[in-house]
């Protein structure tokens, strides 16, 4: 990777969808330059994919909560949470609690229903997100 690689790779951060020849004007580069990087990029898996990003609060799932949950059941609560809808991120953490998760639901009442749902897994925290200070920060 050299510097226009990782000018490419910022414009795309910023607008997944900008076109080749928007992206060649950038980085003073032909188009068939640009695909080229861009496909090689793609090989070599640093882009990995790209993306749409979505207005929670539009879409009723505006209220952010992150909840750690100490469990046994790790299998049964990794396919629990790829089908509950609530779940947008499942990590698996060191220390007290071994899981943390990103829950978006439309209200603090659905919020409650699904910790209910958590109950049978083990023990848990949660720590509703009252402003979004950083989120999906472009990393280049």
């Amino acid at each position: 990777m050299d510097d226009i690689d990782t000018k490419i790779m910022t414009l795309l951060q910023y607008n997944a969808r900008m076109s080749v020849a928007q992206i060649s004007k950038e980085v003073s580069m032909s188009q068939p330059s640009v695909k080229e990087r861009m496909m090689k990029l793609e090989e070599k898996n640093i882009i990995s994919g790209y993306v749409t990003t979505f207005s929670l609060r539009e879409l009723n799932r505006g209220t952010t909560t992150f909840i750690l949950l100490k469990t046994e059941h790790c299998n049964e609560l990794t396919d629990f949470c790829r089908e509950a809808i609530e779940v947008t991120d499942l990590f698996r953490i060191s220390g007290e609690y071994n899981y943390l998760m990103k829950v978006q639901t439309a209200s603090i009442e659905e919020l409650a229903e699904f910790q209910d749902s958590l109950i049978k897994f083990g023990p848990s925290k949660s720590h509703i997100s009252l402003k979004n200070i950083l989120e999906n920060r472009v990393l280049l």
